[in-house]
């Protein structure tokens, strides 16, 4: 995964703080939590949201379409 400091997906465009994406775990820190989300275009998003507010820390590229041919 990559550390991204824009607000928006790079592979969709979508912004961070819009719908719809899919949170598969939530964990509390000391400051706040963490959460482990979806875009819908499908990246893999790490979140952390504290006293600063809620920002993409680290995220993936969507996943191959199944059944898509490796290159």
């Amino acid at each position: 995964m990559t550390s991204t400091d824009t607000t928006s997906c790079p592979h969709c465009g979508r912004p961070d703080g819009a719908g719809p994406f899919r949170v598969l775990s939530r964990h509390l820190t000391a400051t706040g939590h963490t959460e482990w989300a979806r875009c819908r275009c499908g990246s893999l998003q790490v979140r952390v949201a504290d006293g600063r507010g809620t920002r993409v820390v680290s995220r993936s590229r969507p996943a191959a379409a199944a059944g898509a041919a490796s290159a």
